[in-house]
């Protein structure tokens, strides 16, 4: 950072035994809980008023503490279904309600025990409105959450390690949090939505048609969704070649959501998804996937002030003026004046006018920056998985 100078630290309150210190230098001391240690990176907000299990374990967490502005955080406990990923990838959550005993027939555990199992830290009795703001007038920050039940803290310790985080501009994390190999989706796991006194069901043996998931770090439900549209499912690793994709014989492609810079997982993304619209298969990306499809066709992405985090965004479909509220989770954007002349942009954030869709005129492929797959959230956008699925023809 430019400004590194030493800064005074503030003394720690009585009972303190956690610490939020960001690489500005700014402390909020507080109650830890979960995991103890300290983690580093990039320090949001999220609105969701439900779904913390789900957020946690977005993939597109990665590298990032999430502070809840809403502030009865765990009252509905945990249990093994409320999951997105197969543990969390957000590094942390800043809360302002300590955690209390869960109050919902189907926890079967408490959050902050959760936590602590997955190592992951907590932070408790923070003043999340104040924190909000600031995020808002002074854009996401560095920062390290840490925790110590003996309350003994090395700020200047924690400070440098703030300072010295790179942020999320330029860091491929794709490929990180992405499966390892490829895999049958819903033979290996359950396949389709959830359903109180059922569970995740599966799909049917007829006719489907089949569509490759490239995995930048997926949420379950997104496959869940293109289950349930009608679709056979096969989800191969970020780094996928053409040659792989292709190997499995798909009647369209899906770009997944994920973390970090798109720039950086365009790098090796890019090449293999312009080789893919040159199939004219149908073709369809969600979040980061939505960033890579417009790098591939030549726009340019860039790094968001605040970024948009929570389940209650307004989007503009610009083709008949309906308005969804979406599900969002991005830090960067499709710059709309790069797009080049055969993409047209299909919907926008009423929250800042940024660019939340596109489709290109030329072939069948489209894409959306936010999640309509929800989970947490409305579910206004799912008819976009039955659009593309619909698009395809079974076999």
């Amino acid at each position: 950072m430019a400004d590194a100078k030493p800064i005074a630290m503030p003394a720690k309150p009585d009972g303190a035994t956690g610490v939020l210190v960001l690489a500005t230098g700014e402390v909020a001391w507080g109650r830890g809980f979960g995991a103890e240690g300290a983690a580093v990176g990039e320090v949001c907000f999220h609105t969701a008023m439900t779904g913390y299990q789900e957020i946690m374990t977005d993939p597109s967490f990665a590298g990032q503490i999430i502070t809840f502005t809403f502030p009865h955080i765990g009252n509905v406990g945990a249990n093994p279904d409320d999951i997105e990923a197969d543990a969390p990838h957000a590094l942390g959550m800043i809360v302002r309600e300590d955690v209390t005993a869960p109050s919902n027939f189907r926890a079967v555990e408490r959050l902050d025990g959760w936590m602590k199992r997955h190592t992951r830290i907590g932070l408790a009795g923070i003043d999340t409105r104040a924190l909000t703001r600031r995020i808002r007038a002074g854009g996401a920050p560095n920062g390290v959450v840490a925790h110590s039940a003996s309350g003994d803290f090395d700020l200047p310790a924690l400070l440098e390690m703030a300072r010295g985080w790179p942020g999320l501009e330029g860091m491929d994390l794709a490929k990180t949090v992405s499966t390892e190999a490829h895999y049958a989706w819903g033979e290996s796991r359950e396949g389709g939505i959830w359903r109180l006194g059922f569970g995740y069901g599966g799909s049917d043996a007829g006719a489907r048609p089949h569509v490759v998931a490239i995995d930048y770090g997926s949420k379950h439900n997104i496959f869940r969704n293109l289950v349930r549209a009608g679709a056979k499912v096969s989800v191969l690793p970020a780094e996928a070649t053409f040659e792989q994709v292709m190997a499995l014989d798909p009647d369209g492609i899906f770009l997944s959501n994920g973390p970090g810079d798109p720039a950086a997982t365009g790098t090796y993304a890019v090449p293999v998804i312009r080789q893919l619209l040159d199939t004219g298969k149908p073709l369809f990306g969600i979040c980061l996937g939505h960033q890579l499809l417009g790098l591939a066709v030549g726009a340019t992405t860039t790094k968001m002030f605040q970024g948009h985090r929570g389940a209650n965004h307004p989007v503009k479909r610009l083709a008949d003026g309906v308005v969804e509220i979406t599900s969002m989770n991005h830090g960067f954007a499709v710059e709309r004046d790069s797009l080049p002349a055969n993409v047209r942009e299909t919907h926008v954030s009423l929250f800042d006018g940024s660019n939340a869709g596109l489709e290109l005129t030329d072939r069948p492929a489209f894409s959306v920056q936010y999640h309509p797959e929800a989970s947490p959230g409305p579910q206004d956008s799912l008819y976009l998985f039955e659009r593309f699925v619909g698009s395809l023809s079974p076999r």
